[in-house]
């Protein structure tokens, strides 16, 4: 494994950083094609279209969509028959996550001013949300539990869920977050049916979720039809360290997001030279204890790298440029350094703060914004499955007083009906 040492000294340092970070969400034309069509035979064909792509893709034999669902009873019968262990683990990840979440829940208002106007905002729930679980490398019940639980908190009616996945976790957990309905149906047919409904498939208000390229570009591509969480790209970590962090524990907090995938990045910033190279030589150590040290090496080769900074002032003003997915701070004293930090999805405070717990069961979401995105979005959270409902009430007394305002504006656009709207209710 080569791994990437860059320097904030070096003079080509700002060219070879956004060479490293740069992430193009736009996909292969190849891929867009494809993904176009299958979106467009499903909604004209419907349920015979995704019985067909669940044949050639999730290698599905059904007649029938009704026959690829998964009822209550079998989710219920995956939770109670893992390991305990395994059970207890995912409730108790599922109250922390429930709980952080309840913070979140925002409330309607209205307030009425001395003219009697009335004003306010209605938060309600989204009706019915889609759930897309992958089903290609590994199984992700925590997925489920991030996914589901923000959505329940808000009220949402009806949760429908689709996984190629019928791993006893993932059944299991979708049983404790309360999904409503599951279908054993993937890829961008399962997209395309959540987001323009079937005979058998209603259609949804709302797409979450993550997926491979194909699940990816059918959420692009179906957004303004149904809303979107976001289009995810590959996973990210930056570890800010002052070189006093035991180094395997830096070096497998590296190795937990490049095991992802092979387009992960995994980043390490430090003012002590020495320090990276203690956490080079660990990971050169621990790389072959790791099941999926191919993966790891790969991402690590591609789009990883250990950074040497003047100083840790440097190391936040770089870490908030690049705005990463997970950002470790990594440090003696995380508080005073907080308000250095600009943008990241998560930040995690000090030593004992390791991402992968963050992924399970610390409480906040784990779906965070990538590829820099985190300088204008945020994570998923009850408020994506909330929406807000202006309420305008005008009296008689207040009509008299902002009716000219409005005529005066509409009449300054060339809107002149709306002048005579307002107009006509002045004495």
């Amino acid at each position: 494994m080569k791994l990437r040492r860059l320097s904030t000294r070096n003079s080509g340092f700002d060219a070879e950083l956004a060479q490293l970070t740069r992430y193009d969400a736009a996909q292969d034309p190849a891929v867009r094609e494809a993904v176009r069509g299958i979106i467009a035979d499903v909604r004209a064909r419907g349920d015979l279209a995704v019985l067909e792509y669940a044949r050639r893709f999730d290698r599905i034999e059904a007649k029938s969509i009704a026959s690829l669902e998964i009822g209550q009873e079998k989710l219920k019968s995956a939770l109670a028959s893992i390991p305990e262990a395994q059970a207890q683990a995912l409730r108790l990840a599922a109250e922390r996550i429930r709980a952080f979440h309840e913070r979140q829940l925002q409330q309607s208002w209205d307030h009425t001013d001395k003219d009697g106007t009335r004003l306010g905002q209605r938060v309600s729930p989204i009706e019915r949300v889609g759930l897309y679980v992958p089903g290609g490398k590994a199984a992700y019940p925590s997925s489920v539990l991030m996914n589901a639980l923000p959505a329940k908190v808000a009220g949402v009616r009806e949760l429908i869920m689709t996984s190629p996945n019928s791993n006893p976790l993932v059944l299991a957990a979708a049983a404790l977050s309360g999904v409503d309905r599951m279908f054993a149906i993937g890829g961008a047919h399962a997209v395309a049916a959540l987001a323009y409904g079937t005979e058998s498939l209603p259609r949804v208000d709302k797409i979450v979720g993550p997926g491979n390229v194909y699940v990816a570009e059918a959420k692009r591509q179906v957004f303004g039809q149904v809303g979107i969480d976001m289009v995810a790209g590959p996973s990210e970590i930056l570890v800010i360290c002052d070189g006093r962090t035991p180094a395997d524990w830096v070096a497998m907090d590296l190795f937990s997001q490049a095991e992802h995938d092979e387009v992960a990045q995994a980043l390490l910033l430090s003012p002590d030279e020495s320090y990276l190279n203690e956490v080079e030589a660990a990971m050169h150590r621990l790389l072959d204890e790791m099941p999926r040290k191919q993966v790891i090496a790969a991402s690590l080769e591609a789009r990883g790298a250990l950074i040497l900074t003047r100083d840790l002032d440097e190391a936040c003003a770089l870490a908030s440029r690049i705005a990463p997915e997970h950002l470790e701070l990594s440090v003696e004293d995380p508080q005073a350094w907080l308000p250095k930090l600009g943008s990241a999805g998560a930040i995690f405070l000090g030593r004992w703060s390791s991402e992968a717990i963050g992924d399970y069961c610390a409480g906040p979401n784990h779906v965070l914004p990538t590829a820099g995105t985190a300088r204008f979005s945020s994570p998923l959270g009850v408020y994506d499955f909330q929406k807000r409902t202006s309420l305008i009430g005008i009296s008689e007394k207040s009509a008299a007083k902002l009716g000219p305002i409005a005529m005066t504006l509409a009449e300054g656009e060339g809107l002149s009906a709306h002048a005579r709207s307002a107009g006509m209710r002045l004495k």
